[in-house]
This record gives structure tokens, C-alpha cells and sequence, in this order.
């Protein structure tokens, strides 16, 4: 996937004014006529009219900023929601119509944002291994992790920082972004099959920081591989 540049806050006559937009202009009429549209529809349609594009924020702002707290924290899960937004508007023209969900393609963002705080993502994670304490207390991820201890949230945080970045990418857009091994595949404009092969290298190096449990898991992949 190409490397998102980071655009000036309310650059341009057809972005957003603000950094984090709760709202384009026009934004209620647009929900009004547009909430059954799919994604593809709506970003094909927000070319000509850009206050459309406020449905696709308003469907998909909330999931990407929990899956951006649960790496970062909450504090600079607020810039890269507002950054993957920003960057999703201005590239909106070259959405491939062919994908109605834009659930990938946002994911493949948000994560290209939050590589961009790598160092960010592993001292949180450091800092995780050391008190237990998710920044991210109530989220559906939790579920999708099955981490209820202290305990293991701190050699999971562990083992999480010690993987590669292209590893943890894949892991995390599985595990927490909740993406199927083909959408994670779009989303990082790799093959399924590169897809499989990190999570199963980043599933076993975790399984051997927690002693062969597995607290990370899909609904597409089984604990015995």
C-alpha cells in the first residue's frame, strides 16, 4: 500500500475543516438520504459531492479508533482517526467501486498511520507487560483476544512488542480489527497467503511466550493449526 502523506488540517475547498470532522457540510441531509447506500456507492458519490463522505465517517470512525487506541492509546488514536479520514477523503476518487465495504481500505490506512508511532505502539506495549492495564478497558476486541488476566494482557503485551512490525500488523488487523485473512490481504495489498504465513509465524511466537495457549485468535483459524 502507498505510504498516506499527512495532509494540513481543512487543506483544500473540499476537505474536511477540522482534523477530527464530527460533520461535512450538509452532513444531515446527506445521512438522511444516504444511510442504505453501501460504502462503494457513497465514496463514488462523495466525488461530485463531498458531504457524502460524512456516512462513511459517521459508519466507520468509532471501530478505527478503538483498534488505533488498542496499539497506541487513546490520546493518539484521536490523530490517526483524523488523519485515516483525512487521507480516505482526498484518495476517495481512486476507491476501487469493486469492494462495497470500505472496512479495508480504512484499516489498511488507520495502519499505515500507526506505523508511523511504532515506537509509540511498543512502549505502550512495554509499558502494558509491566502493570496489566489495557488502554482500551471495554471494547468488543476483548472478546476476540480472550485475555481476562493481568497476567497474560502482560506477556501478551510483551510478545506483541517483539514482533515485526509487517507480523504484528497482520496479527492485530485479524485480531482486533476483526478483518477476514482477505480483507487483511486487501488491506496490506499483500497475497492471503503472505496473510497466513505471518500469523501463523507472529500465532506461534505468542503461543511460546505464553506456554502454548493462544489468547489471540480468528473465528477463520483454529487454536490447533
Amino acid at each position: 500500500m502507498d505510504e498516506p502523506v499527512l495532509l494540513p488540517r481543512g487543506e483544500g475547498p473540499g476537505d474536511p475543516a477540522a482534523a477530527r470532522p464530527r460533520a461535512w457540510p450538509g452532513a444531515a441531509g446527506a445521512r438522511a438520504r444516504k444511510t442504505c447506500a453501501d460504502d462503494a456507492t457513497l465514496i463514488a458519490l462523495s466525488v461530485a459531492e463531498p458531504e457524502a463522505f460524512a456516512v462513511i465517517f459517521d459508519r466507520h470512525a468509532t471501530e478505527i479508533h478503538r483498534y488505533a487506541a488498542r496499539r497506541l492509546g487513546d490520546s493518539i488514536a484521536e490523530d490517526v482517526v483524523a488523519e485515516t479520514f483525512l487521507v480516505a477523503f482526498r484518495r476517495r476518487g481512486r476507491y476501487d467501486p469493486a469492494y462495497p465495504n470500505a472496512r479495508p481500505w480504512l484499516y489498511g490506512i488507520a495502519t499505515n498511520m500507526i506505523s508511523r508511532h511504532r515506537q509509540a505502539e511498543v512502549r505502550l506495549y512495554r509499558a502494558l507487560a509491566r502493570t496489566g492495564v489495557d488502554p482500551v478497558v471495554a471494547s468488543p476486541a476483548d472478546d476476540v483476544a480472550r485475555v481476562s488476566a493481568a497476567g497474560e494482557r502482560r506477556a501478551l503485551a510483551a510478545a506483541l512488542a517483539r514482533l515485526s512490525v509487517a507480523d504484528r500488523n497482520t496479527l492485530l488487523l485479524v485480531a482486533w480489527g476483526e478483518l477476514s485473512y482477505g480483507q487483511a490481504a486487501s488491506a496490506l495489498r499483500v497475497p492471503v497467503g503472505t496473510v497466513r504465513s505471518r500469523l501463523n509465524r507472529a500465532r506461534r511466537k505468542v503461543r511460546e511466550a505464553l506456554g502454548d495457549t493462544s489468547p489471540i485468535q480468528s473465528a477463520e483459524e483454529p487454536d490447533h493449526e
